[in-house]
């Protein structure tokens, strides 16, 4: 049987198969552009074509000074991809971010989306479900994706964006093991980096964020300290990452955009006698060689977690030490060590092991001691980590009135 089309449609399709280009033309934005409820500036535009400039390019870094909207550029290019069907749309941010990314995805682009963590990732697997099902775009932490790097990698997306990108610019480092394991979770995976520091104190930075896209352009780190390190042959570094960076400044767009003027204020706080007996009784346990909370070889790193969480507050202690306890009381029950995992003692929705990659490396060789337990030591050992949740519960905050 004969079929035909009438004018109209053909008109409407012909619209449809536009709206499928990426060749880094303004019709590869056309879905995006109409699609969107937002207001966007030409450069925005211009940072989005960008990232389509080339087909065959394996990513881009959109670093446009802070208060430009990178996030709505990137918004622009997931809007495309999700309207040309490619909907395994990865979002890798600072824990803190991930709220406002779903907000805004759903917002001003309209496109669905879920935040990963681990307790919904856990429940996905327990009914037999995929959790990342491509019905929605994908939001997690450096610290999810890094742990549960294999099935991201065998997931296969589509396009990856790495929000805050200047967390992982020390990659190529033996110490940086998170950024590295985001960086292999994402192998093979068209990238979107957005940041607004490619580099602060040293080239190498710049060498780090570019090996993420492309760990071919620059070779070995030993090649790159060797033709640039010194500041040398600056004008072929540029030549050679032109088609992976693009950068727009303030003074660049003030004829369109009108900045707020803002004065940063400090606010002093002063620990109460309660904090600091407490602050200086767990370093005191962190400094201890018998204890089980914490392997000798991992420390350093632990110590520098917790300190960091005394200092933020009493509540974010009670979830690190209701894990130690947790672990302390599974070997005990078990009467056997347990593997420690350091992603244990963060709450993802606080903070993020990137805070920690200036540390030296710890040594690989006693992350598992595998000695006999005393089983007397542990439960004074569980004893004194309830004492410390017990004394973090009763700290009580007042509002503290400055001069």
């Amino acid at each position: 049987m004969a079929t035909g089309i009438t004018r109209f449609h053909a008109r409407y399709y012909a619209a449809l198969l536009t709206q499928q280009q990426a060749n880094g033309d303004l019709g590869s934005l056309s879905q995006s552009l109409l699609s969107s409820t937002v207001d966007i500036n030409p450069h925005q535009i211009d940072a989005a074509l960008f990232a389509f400039s080339s087909p065959l390019s394996k990513g881009v870094v959109l670093a446009d000074e802070v208060g430009l909207g990178k996030t709505i550029e990137a918004g622009l290019v997931i809007c495309q991809y999700w309207a040309t069907g490619k909907r395994k749309i990865i979002i890798v941010c600072p824990a803190s971010l991930r709220k406002q990314w779903e907000a805004e995805l759903l917002d001003k682009f309209g496109i669905p989306s879920e935040i990963l963590d681990t307790k919904n990732y856990n429940a996905y697997q327990r009914e037999g479900k995929n959790p990342l099902s491509p019905k929605r775009a994908i939001i997690c932490s450096y610290n999810f994706a890094a742990k549960h790097k294999e099935h991201i990698l065998l997931h296969a997306f589509d396009l990856a964006v790495i929000d805050e990108a200047h967390k992982m610019r020390n990659v190529y480092r033996s110490s940086a093991r998170t950024s590295a394991e985001v960086r292999d979770a994402l192998t093979g995976v068209r990238k979107l980096l957005l940041t607004a520091t490619p580099f602060q104190n040293s080239l190498m930075e710049l060498y780090g964020l570019t090996s993420i896209i492309d760990d071919r352009l620059f070779g070995s780190e030993k090649s790159f300290r060797k033709q640039y390190g010194k500041g040398e042959n600056l004008q072929e570094l540029r030549q050679r990452i032109q088609k992976l960076y693009t950068r727009t400044l303030r003074k660049d767009v003030r004829e369109y955009i009108n900045y707020t003027h803002r004065l940063p204020l400090t606010q002093k706080f002063k620990a109460t006698d309660e904090e600091q007996v407490l602050y200086q009784e767990i370093s005191d346990f962190l400094r201890r060689k018998d204890i089980y909370s914490v392997p000798a070889a991992q420390r350093k790193l632990t110590t520098m977690i917790v300190r960091k969480i005394l200092a933020s507050s009493t509540y974010a202690l009670v979830f690190t030490l209701e894990h130690i306890k947790e672990r302390l009381e599974r070997m005990l029950k078990n009467e056997k060590q347990e593997r420690f995992d350091v992603y244990d003692l963060i709450d993802e929705d606080e903070w993020n092991l990137e805070d920690y990659e200036e540390l030296p490396p710890e040594d690989d060789e006693d992350l598992f001691d595998a000695e006999e337990i005393d089983i007397p030591r542990l439960k004074a050992e569980i004893a004194t980590v309830v004492g410390f949740i017990e004394k973090a519960k009763n700290i009580h905050y007042c509002p503290v009135k400055v001069d």
